[in-house]
């Protein structure tokens, strides 16, 4: 590698140059001219080499000529002075527009000033490091400083309850924020809390603690990531703080104390082995993190640590396969990833014990684990000098146009600047020099993390030349006779139909290697199943869409595990198989059984959700969405692989769905809401209160707790907004118009199809007046018609409501409604002829199969005959019994209470669970079969029997006469 400066221009490069240049003159006065002119040689170079520095020297030519006229870029040395700096430019400001200004005009004079530097090879990458880290902090407290002023002058000083004394807000810089070795294009993760809860002194009104931080944790936001005229300072982002999205945007330090008590995880010890407080060090600040240490490091030597870090290796491996990267410096094989993964396992696993190794910048937490003696100095050396190299690629990659991206360039152009800057004569040999950089890294990672592999006995030769022979199907069925298969001469058949597929398939020559190592071992563990070739049939349609793909070809020709487990879920069901057929990136999850069949905990499903979430860019929707899709998927095939083994009940199974339902709905209603704010603001009464002010209300499987694998959504929407008024953002929307945008984009977010599918159809048609009535009420709008306007069918409904997403507020608003409603008094008579008449005509319209078939559903003492009983038994007696009655949404308990209220005796409720339970089963197995819900009629007898007497006894028996007078 040569000096950067020594490398001549390429033609591409120098032509690029001579075009910015004339440019820039244009630009200049006669006096600019003549002191660029005095200095074009490297001014041509750097306008050759990046884009972002060019645009800034074209955008302000007076800006370059006070560079050079300082001669600042000839300077090693120039953070301390970025505070005063930032004051001096502070001080005359006096609205947030020109706050916003002068912070974008600040970095990007100082970003020019770093990228210049690196880029002619003036500086080092940890000058760099040093200068975009105390760049970023300076903006970042420079910003919170002027807006915490203006806060207590508009609402007075916070003050803690019990000390009396003055609060501010920390703010931790988390990632490489905190360990001081920024990148140049990075966004900064940030956690924000204070001290103590209390109240605002000495302003207009008063405001307590958390509503005062979070309005200036909001607006510090908002001065730092929104974009303008002059750009952005940086991407905020804030979902490492507890309970990411779903979480208050500023925590008390108890509640953060709390939360990593009782909540942390293994990969948030990970984050906040980074974590720096911003700002000057003082009692609260060193408070703070002693209180967080015990978190971060365990007393004891923790070996845990090296599993979590491999389980987190390999989410990432899976994503890089998922997302087709190639050429990633970051998270590709040997990348800045692996040096990280190395550092941090050992500092989790010794750091409690060895407080020197409790270091934050790399660096220098390399050169403590060498000084310790867990690296030896050649590991050190390698991973040092490995890690500087990489850091320097990425920040030239980001400084060609100020983007954030640690992909090689696949243009030209972007080559040969990376190959100058870098020092190469030639992109191949940047490449090469790179390649033996990640080499090296990835055998040391392999070492400390160990990517573990199976190693098996090779497949008998038998299964090779049936594969790779390419005998017609009478010349394979002898073969497969030898072997004792049943079923040979199918087998054979489909056997040769699924070679000559994919023999015209455009596979590549490593899928093509990938694929005749797979199918021998596939054969050898196909043919022990009961029916290989429906088997065969079922795993052919997920082998023809990943042909084409060779990384998935390779995992499961290089995971015989991973193979057993795909054989084994496709023989069970062949919901599985379409699964993963449609979505091939699945395939990941075969690699560990034992997290396969032990589907995520209940009340972990939004904190693993949370965490998937943290890897993608916040304000990149597209994929987010994509992001909500894949996750749903991954837990639906756990969920799928334990119900298959036996590992869960029935309820268990519904549990589960309904739980990552509500997770996954609650994300998306928090994306919807992130997205309609930050482009309209919020409505007054969330300005007033911190909260949404809207809820989510299930209804039908949702809200019965009963989803299953192909449930769509039945909701209704609420909000407790009245009267007018409008958002406070740049683009205004009434009330109503923002509720409703909210709830459409809720809808859009679920029902949009990407390749990873839909996240849920959203089913609106119990809302108040159906398809005809608004997408969101008011909770009183929603009352009144629940109240004057619903039919009774809405009120059986109504029984199988719950609110799965809202503020404390409104859900009890909604459960007082909800609990009036049912428990309205009613004629019994006219009761019982409303549900019986709604059973006839569901089943006059609905009912499928034969006289001798038996329709799961709609069919005589079927399932919906249970749910109308618990319905019925609810409407008509809740004005008796309203605490038991209405308190539940799901048959099983309903019953249960029935029998409290001593309206069922205990046989009856067991009857009707009982029967209850064998039909859902019943209709589970069929979904798992794939085929339809109608059944021989011959099944089930006796619990139907048992539903059709309970429903005459129930309701039937309280139709009025012929004769009688509907009241």
């Amino acid at each position: 590698m040569t000096s950067s400066t020594a490398i001549p221009l390429p033609a591409l490069l120098s032509e690029l140059a001579a075009k910015q240049w004339r440019r820039l003159l244009e630009r200049a006065d006669a006096q600019q001219q003549a002191l660029f002119l005095s200095h074009q040689p490297m001014l041509l170079r750097l306008l050759a080499l990046s884009d972002f520095v060019a645009e800034s020297f074209i955008y302000s030519p007076a800006m370059l000529a006070e560079l050079l006229t300082s001669e600042r870029y000839l300077q090693a040395e120039r953070s301390a002075a970025y505070p005063p700096l930032l004051q001096t430019a502070l001080q005359h400001v006096d609205s947030e527009d020109s706050l916003k200004r002068v912070l974008r005009q600040f970095r990007r004079e100082h970003m020019v000033l770093i990228a210049w530097r690196e880029l002619l090879g003036l500086s080092e990458v940890e000058e760099s490091f040093k200068h975009l880290s105390v760049l970023a902090e300076s903006l970042i407290m420079a910003a919170y400083d002027w807006l915490y002023t203006k806060m207590c002058r508009e609402a007075g000083t916070p003050i803690g309850r019990e000390s009396g004394e003055p609060q501010r807000m920390l703010i931790f810089g988390m990632g490489k924020l905190g360990g001081g070795e920024l990148n140049f294009s990075s966004d900064i993760d940030l956690i924000f809390a204070y001290p103590e809860r209390g109240f605002t002194q000495g302003g207009r009104r008063e405001l307590d603690n958390q509503s005062f931080f979070t309005r200036l944790g909001q607006q510090l936001i908002n001065a730092l990531h929104q974009q303008t005229a002059d750009g952005q300072v940086y991407r905020v982002d804030m979902r490492l703080r507890p309970f990411g999205d779903s979480g208050p945007l500023v925590a008390s330090f108890a509640a953060l104390e709390e939360y990593y008590q009782q909540h942390g995880r293994n990969w948030e010890r990970y984050a906040m082995v980074k974590a720096r407080i911003m700002g000057p060090e003082n009692d609260d600040s060193r408070y703070l993190m002693q209180m967080l240490k015990p978190f971060i490091y365990r007393r004891y030597v923790d070996f845990g640590a090296i599993d979590a870090l491999r389980k987190m290796k390999g989410m990432i491996v899976a994503e890089i396969r998922r997302k087709g990267l190639k050429n990633d410096i970051k998270l590709g094989a040997g990348g800045i990833r692996d040096v990280e993964f190395i550092v941090q396992a050992h500092q989790l696993i010794r750091g409690g014990r060895e407080p020197e190794l409790q270091v934050r910048h790399m660096p220098a937490a390399l050169r403590a684990l060498q000084q310790h003696h867990v690296l030896t100095d050649e590991e050190y050396q390698t991973l040092s000098s490995g890690y500087h190299y990489l850091r320097r690629v990425e920040n030239i990659l980001q400084e060609i146009a100020d983007q954030q991206t640690q992909t090689l360039p696949d243009n030209d152009r972007d080559r040969l600047r990376v190959t100058v800057a870098m020092g190469y004569h030639s992109w191949e040999e940047f490449a090469q020099a790179l390649q033996q950089v990640h080499a090296a890294i990835h055998q040391l990672f392999s070492q400390v993390i160990g990517e573990q592999e199976e190693q098996e006995s090779d497949v008998p030769t038998a299964w090779q030349d049936m594969w790779h022979s390419h005998l017609p199907a009478e010349d394979l069925v002898p073969l497969l006779q030898q072997q004792n298969v049943a079923e040979a001469e199918k087998l054979a058949t489909e056997l040769t139909h699924l070679r000559d597929e994919c023999l015209h398939r455009p596979i590549g020559p490593q899928g093509r290697e990938a694929l005749g190592k797979l199918m021998p071992r596939l054969l050898s563990l196909l043919v022990q199943d009961a029916t290989p070739t429906e088997l065969l049939n079922r795993i052919r349609k997920v082998l023809l869409h990943i042909a084409t793909r060779s990384a998935y070809l390779q995992l499961l020709a290089e995971n015989p595990g991973a193979l057993k487990q795909l054989l084994k879920l496709c023989a069970a069901t062949p919901l599985v198989a379409e699964q993963l057929a449609r979505y091939p990136v699945l395939l990941d999850e075969l690699l560990d059984p034992a997290q396969l069949y032990n589907p995520t905990p209940l009340n972990q499903y939004r904190d693993e959700l949370r965490q998937y979430l943290l890897r993608v860019p916040e304000d990149d929707v597209e994929q987010q969405m994509e992001a909500l899709r894949q996750f749903k998927q991954i837990q639906l095939l756990k969920i799928v692989a334990a119900d298959i083994a036996g590992a869960l009940p029935l309820m268990k199974v519904s549990d589960h769905l309904t739980w990552l339902a509500e997770a996954l709905l609650t994300e998306a209603v928090n994306q919807a809401w992130g997205q309609l704010t930050a482009r309209h603001g919020l409505p007054p009464l969330s300005v007033k209160n911190g909260e949404k002010n809207f809820a989510v209300i299930a209804y039908g499987k949702l809200g019965g707790i009963e989803l299953g694998y192909g449930s769509d959504l039945d909701v209704v929407f609420i909000h407790a907004t009245e009267g007018e008024g409008y958002t406070n953002g740049d683009k205004p929307l009434s009330v109503r118009q923002f509720y409703v945008r909210l709830a459409q984009k809720i809808i859009h977010l679920c029902e949009t199809r990407t390749t990873s599918g839909i996240l849920y159809e959203i089913d609106m048609e119990l809302r108040p007046s159906g398809a005809s009535g608004m997408l969101v009420s008011t909770l009183n709008a929603y009352e009144h018609y629940l109240q004057h306007e619903a039919w009774v069918w809405e009120h059986q409904a109504l029984v199988r409501s719950r609110a799965v997403y809202g503020d404390a507020a409104l859900l009890a608003g909604f459960e007082r409604v909800r609990a009036e409603i049912l428990s309205q008094p009613r004629e019994i008579h006219s009761l019982a002829k409303s549900v019986a008449d709604m059973r006839n005509k569901m089943r006059k319209h609905l009912l499928r199969g034969t006289a001798d078939q038996f329709d799961l559903k709609q069919s005589a003492g079927g399932m919906i005959e249970i749910e109308f009983i618990a319905q019925f038994m609810v409407l008509a007696y809740a004005a008796q019994n309203p605490a038991l009655l209405t308190r539940w949404s799901d048959n099983v308990r309903i019953f249960e209470s029935c029998v409290e209220a001593g309206l069922l005796t205990e046989e009856e409720s067991i009857t009707l669970k009982k029967a209850y339970l064998a039909i859902r089963d019943r209709a589970h197995r069929c979904t798992l079969s794939g085929v339809t819900r109608i059944i021989d009629g011959q099944e089930l007898q006796e619990e139907r029997a048992a539903v059709v007497a309970l429903w005459h006894k129930l309701i039937d028996r309280q139709l009025p006469a012929p004769d009688q007078p509907i009241q």
